[in-house]
């Protein structure tokens, strides 16, 4: 098949064009800036951007399928504000479906995020929600996945506790984490997702399914931090902080040039990243043979 990883050279996406490169696919990441990016020989490289139609819509010709990775991250607000999510991850993906349509492209897979919903509590999740209608909407085969935080070489989850302690206790040994980090997530490993993609691709019996992947843990953000600081051999000292303090530090803050974090990523942390039917099974993938975050911590440590 011929098959173009829109957001290939990311950190999900250089993870599924090895995936499917290494099972005889012809594969076209396609970025923005692709150049230099770590993929094997023999994946081709594309630029365009999602935001602008007239700079990608070529690369879709001749494809048997198109996955949609590009997206921004959850976890920070990004540069422009919080209105960049609807013109990235839903006007992004009305131009990859309207590409796809227009170059007779049969599959789409989406990427998409646990608990998408056009009317939900975060501008991330809002956007997300308004893909998968652009998607469903569409006369493409399509396929959702929804997965819980992602982690893996190259990947921020990991990093993001860290950041988070740099943002609320700078340069003391205090680590205060917002609702004494009960947010709980289920973290998966991105060389157990992207084969289940890769699937995706090839199986006609995934069209028209929305699949929700975590991985074979379910961890509060409070177990997560103090595995990444017992992976490197550091101490620290969890403290509580309200999350009604957390808010109106994070809004404050949030409006001072550089910060990270807002209101938003705030309203994020009061919802667990969980679920309880976990279709990874339906890739014939058993929970208990997939990577736990611990044990990637040992091993990259």
């Amino acid at each position: 098949m011929n098959v173009l990883v829109v957001g290939g050279t990311g950190f999900i996406g250089s993870h599924l064009c090895r995936e499917l490169h290494s099972r005889g696919h012809d594969v076209t990441a396609m970025s923005r800036s692709p150049s230099g990016a770590d993929l094997p020989d023999g994946v081709e490289t594309a630029t365009g951007d999602v935001t602008d139609y007239n700079s990608m819509t070529d690369e879709f010709e001749g494809q048997d399928a198109v996955v949609n990775l590009v997206a921004l991250s959850p976890l920070f607000e990004p540069k422009g504000g919080n209105r960049m999510h609807d013109i990235v991850h839903w006007q992004g993906t009305e131009n990859v479906v309207k590409a796809a349509e227009s170059h007779d492209v049969p599959r789409v897979v989406q990427m998409s995020a646990l608990g998408a919903d056009p009317e939900g509590d975060t501008a991330y999740i809002r956007s997300k929600g308004k893909a998968e209608r652009a998607v469903k909407s569409s006369g493409l085969d399509w396929v959702i996945f929804r997965p819980s935080v992602v982690f893996g070489d190259g990947g921020e989850f990991v990093s993001f506790t860290k950041r988070l302690k740099g943002m609320f206790a700078p340069g003391v040994p205090l680590y205060p984490l917002p609702g004494n980090g009960k947010t709980r997530f289920q973290p998966i490993w991105v060389g157990d997702l992207a084969p289940m993609l890769a699937g995706a691709v090839e199986g006609d019996e995934h069209v028209g399914e929305t699949y929700t992947i975590g991985g074979p843990e379910n961890l509060t953000l409070r177990e997560i931090t103090e595995m990444v600081y017992d992976a490197e051999g550091k101490s620290i000292t969890i403290v509580p902080l309200p999350m009604a303090l957390a808010g109106i530090g994070l809004t404050v803050l949030g409006a001072v040039p550089g910060f990270p974090m807002g209101k938003d990523q705030y309203r994020s942390l009061q919802f667990d990243n969980t679920t309880d039917t976990n279709d990874c099974t339906v890739f014939g993938v058993d929970t208990s043979s997939m990577k736990t975050l611990g044990t990637y911590l040992s091993e990259r440590n």
